[in-house]
């Protein structure tokens, strides 16, 4: 991997991949939902959906997909908390095909304000899918538990008050503060051939992004004295919950250990608590745990979807398994087994250009350092059996225990289980 800052601050990165039969540009900006005030909440995710309804050249929104459609390619866009990305994934003889429309919808979106109005309903209806799927919506519900009302603990998408709010002149305001060329990485991954032809348009290109210093983030503060929980009753054939501690970030290096135990606990199939609610207990077609790190706030959740009359019993059944992985420990076995998981699944994450580019683009933007896939599996490898038996012990008390849950319940029906002893 090449890194490169173009004179206007800038960071362009190279990942050649000789045999790849595809090539990826991924813009990756630094702005989402953590860089937002409560007036503009969803704005990031708002932006996104309007640089795709016309630019100074392609005006009409049909002309903007017209362009990759028409030769077989990928494109897409996305908004977290942390990010705004968007990408085109396409054959390695179209890459200046590529690169045109990428800058193009980036750097000269017209941000029209009867686009604006037409497709503030297409996000509430987005909104309102997203309020009818609990599966999807109960990992939002889990973080506004976890960080309440700041940035950190609001809807990526925005409320119903805040999408009808926001205008052209605050979009243009957000665009100018945030999508700034030292907010911004460019990432280039597969069959690079000419890599100086390639670098010179790059540079024409984005010769006319903004270099605004862009604007920091509110720190996020995090205060819990107890186990907590947060019920958002819905009449439901099904309950959705997300059960976990907080823990520790992208910076941290524990978040290696954080990962392992994350696969033990309920990663795979092959996983404790997979084989304990499903497998032996019937309770759910999906369950599984996972470690999220942002920049400044991580945890560890188990998220599952069971019947509304054995929800109090996967409930307990979670938390005695978080217990006796605090009492009992891990095994050397369990250890190896999920660090292997974790490196083989890593590898096939990266086979694409697209996943190659994401990979290299995430580090770069959020740091705190740029690491090779072999290093990563290097780290993963360093993990050991007292490191992970540590963590659960620091991570699995009640002043880090929360509970969230979509179904026919109400706020306190859960509290009195919910404890670790």
């Amino acid at each position: 991997m090449e890194k490169i800052i173009l004179d206007n601050q800038l960071r362009l990165l190279l990942i050649p991949q000789e045999k790849a039969k595809t090539m990826t540009f991924l813009v990756l900006v630094g702005a989402g939902s953590k860089y937002e005030t409560k007036e503009i909440n969803g704005i990031s995710h708002f932006l996104e959906h309007m640089l795709f309804k016309g630019t100074k050249k392609r005006p009409a929104s049909l002309e903007v997909a017209s362009v990759l459609d028409r030769i077989g390619g990928s494109y897409n866009a996305f908004t977290d908390r942390e990010y705004t990305g968007y990408f085109a994934k396409v054959r390695p003889e179209h890459w200046g095909l590529a690169l045109d429309w990428v800058s193009d919808i980036f750097l000269h979106s017209l941000l029209r304000s009867e686009d604006i109005e037409r497709e503030r309903g297409v996000i509430l209806e987005e909104l309102n899918m997203y309020l009818d799927t609990p599966l999807q919506y109960i990992g939002e519900i889990w973080e506004n538990l976890l960080y309440g009302d700041q940035p950190a603990g609001w809807d990526v998408i925005g409320t119903k008050e805040t999408i009808l709010g926001i205008d052209r002149e605050k979009m243009v305001d957000y665009y100018q503060n945030h999508y700034s060329s030292q907010n911004t990485v460019l990432a280039l991954a597969g069959n690079l051939e000419d890599i100086e032809k390639v670098k010179r348009e790059i540079k024409e290109s984005f010769q006319g992004i903004g270099v605004a210093k862009p604007l920091e983030k509110l720190k996020v503060v995090e205060k819990q004295g107890g186990p907590q929980s947060l019920i958002k009753f819905k009449k439901t054939d099904q309950t959705h919950l997300s059960l976990g501690v907080r823990a520790y970030d992208l910076r941290d290096d524990r978040r290696w250990a954080q990962s392992v135990l994350s696969v033990i606990l309920g990663g795979n199939m092959s996983s404790r608590l997979f084989n304990l609610i499903r497998e032996k207990h019937g309770l759910a077609y999906y369950v599984h745990t996972f470690a999220q790190t942002y920049t400044d706030t991580g945890y560890l959740m188990t998220q599952a979807g069971v019947t509304n009359q054995k929800a109090e019993l996967a409930v307990k059944l979670i938390l005695e398994e978080y217990q006796r992985v605090v009492h009992q420990g891990v095994t050397p076995q369990e250890v190896e087994e999920a660090k292997e998981y974790l490196k083989g699944s890593f590898s096939l994450s990266l086979e694409s250009s697209d996943s190659f580019a994401s990979f290299y683009a995430h580090q770069e933007l959020l740091g705190p350092e740029t690491l090779s896939p072999e290093v990563v599996a290097q780290k993963i490898s360093q993990v050991t059996i007292e490191d992970v038996n540590r963590l659960a012990q620091e991570l699995f008390s009640d002043s880090r225990l929360n509970l969230a849950l979509i179904g026919p319940y109400h706020q306190g029906d859960f509290d009195g289980i919910l404890k670790l002893e």
